[in-house]
């Protein structure tokens, strides 16, 4: 892409940080023959492509039965079905299974969602997160910080005293009833900043679609390539225990719902649904959401495949909301203005062979990050501009948090642009990136929730709004369009933790 680092995850891969992307393997496990009593009927073909469908009835137990026969006998064979938002997750190797099963009564989209089966084709980014090595010097800040009641490591956060998270712990550093959910990659829940937060009961893996609630199976498959939801956790609810880093909220719980691809760590529709759906069914407060659900860096309506995606993701996404949880997601690394006639983007689909094409993001979204509903998060540095990669636009961006940028360096001891927090194994990194921003909303809506735990997720939105801090536009800077209260950089503003304890 015209844009360094812009990938799936958002996380910035910059020379001190990386992103994660990667191509698309075979579904694990995945059946490639239905079973004799679903066989599908002779002249069905099913000498494709084993790809996985997601498709979209009415939510009613009668609607999603008969359909489930129905898609037998189109060759498919269902995975799991969401009866309660009418979404049912298919795999089939029928080339033409959506042409067939959207002509049956009852189905209201369906489509596949990815491109093609391909082997891994490894990652584009280039460098690996910078791990804490302190000079001396900073040994002795860290143990000075330690004496004073701060974490060892937190002179090194200049994000936390930027939303003033550090005064907020001070106040009410949140409710161990209120949970975030990190729907990532994975997170290492044996980390000494995190262990002490981590909920079992509300993990999972849902790759593939179907929750595995086993012990340990929301941990990363590879610690040393799927950091990525761990550094996110950290941000949210690193606790303040002397160890490490600070979190936004260290006092609140945070769970792991992992649905990134073995080996490829790419995001696919039906993993995504069973993580809402999990987080929902589990009460779980808020979600974070650091990625785009892939191939599509942006599902484009007029395309049935993808306004299936769209529409199951969607539906999934709300139903959360409903069921009281609020969904924070990062706006992207590509330095794109979401509020723009039309876009080019070059990178998708990412799972096979990506095409160049023009897209109109009023009626191709970016997901989830532009369900409606969601909390969509662009990213500032430490001078309170926005960071050079982060997506933009006037009435796209909610509002703005930490999300580093190398270009804007802290004054000693943080000295580093980059965001610093957890990684797998006991480890700290710094990483810049959408995906760091993300979290740090969502810490401050978990503590929103903590000081007001009736409040719904249209009410927590509009705290977020209503107390973040608006730095304004940037003088000589066109891409800043707006006002003093709302603009294209920011949205309402920076947000405030210490506020949303205080009022």
């Amino acid at each position: 892409m015209a844009h360094p680092r812009s990938r799936r995850v958002r996380a910035l891969a910059v020379p001190l940080g990386l992103a994660l992307t990667a191509s698309l393997g075979f579904l694990p496990n995945a059946a490639t023959a239905a079973s004799q009593d679903t066989a599908p009927a002779a002249a069905v073909s099913t000498d494709g492509p084993l790809l996985s469908y997601v498709v979209n009835t009415t939510p009613d137990r009668a609607t999603v039965g008969r359909v489930s026969k129905e898609i037998a006998k189109a060759g498919g064979k269902v995975v799991t079905a969401h009866q309660q938002i009418g979404v049912i997750v298919v795999h089939s190797a029928n080339p033409r299974f959506a042409e067939s099963i959207r002509t049956v009564q009852g189905v209201q989209s369906a489509g596949a969602t990815r491109t093609s089966p391909l082997k891994a084709s490894g990652t584009t980014d280039i460098g690996k997160p910078q791990k804490v090595a302190l000079p001396k010097s900073q040994l002795k800040a860290a143990a000075a910080a330690k004496a004073s009641g701060e974490e060892p490591l937190e002179p090194l956060q200049w994000d936390i005293p930027a939303i003033k998270a550090d005064k907020a712990a001070k106040v009410n550093p949140g409710s161990k009833k209120v949970t975030v959910a990190v729907i990532d990659t994975g997170v290492d829940d044996t980390h000494p900043d995190l262990k002490a937060n981590f909920s079992a009961k509300q993990s999972a893996n849902c790759v593939g679609g179907v929750a595995d609630t086993s012990a340990g199976s929301w941990r990363p498959y590879d610690p040393d390539n799927d950091y990525h939801g761990t550094h996110v956790a950290g941000s949210i609810a690193a606790a303040r225990n002397g160890v490490g880093v600070a979190g936004v909220a260290p006092g609140v719980k945070i769970s792991a719902i992992k649905v990134s691809e073995p080996e490829t760590s790419l995001f696919f529709a039906e993993s995504v649904v069973c993580a809402f759906v999990f987080a929902a069914d589990h009460g779980v407060e808020v979600t974070n959401n650091s990625y785009y659900v892939d191939p599509w860096m942006f599902n484009c309506k007029d395309d049935a495949d993808q306004a299936a995606i769209v529409d199951a993701v969607g539906r999934a996404a709300k139903y959360a909301q409903r069921k009281g949880a609020i969904n924070v997601a990062a706006a992207g690394n590509s330095s794109f203005d979401l509020a723009a006639a039309k876009i080019a983007d070059n990178s998708s689909p990412n799972d096979s062979t990506p095409v160049e094409r023009t897209i109109d993001p009023k009626t191709c979204w970016d997901v989830p990050t532009q369900i409606p509903g969601t909390v969509t998060v662009a990213a500032t540095g430490v001078h309170k501009l926005k960071s050079y990669y982060s997506n933009y636009g006037l009435g796209q961006i909610d509002v703005a948090a930490p999300g580093g940028d190398s270009r804007q360096v802290p004054e000693l001891p943080a000295k580093h642009g980059n965001i610093l927090s957890t990684m797998p194994g006991g480890d700290w990194a710094y990483l810049a990136g959408t995906s760091m921003a993300s979290p740090h909303v969502a810490g401050v809506a978990a503590l929103v929730k903590s000081a007001h735990p009736k409040a719904s997720p249209q009410e927590i939105q509009w705290l977020l709004k209503e107390q973040a801090d608006n730095p304004g536009c940037p003088t000589g800077d066109a891409t800043c369009t707006g006002t003093k209260h709302v603009n294209s950089h920011f949205g309402y503003g920076i947000v405030d933790a210490l506020d949303a304890v205080k009022k």
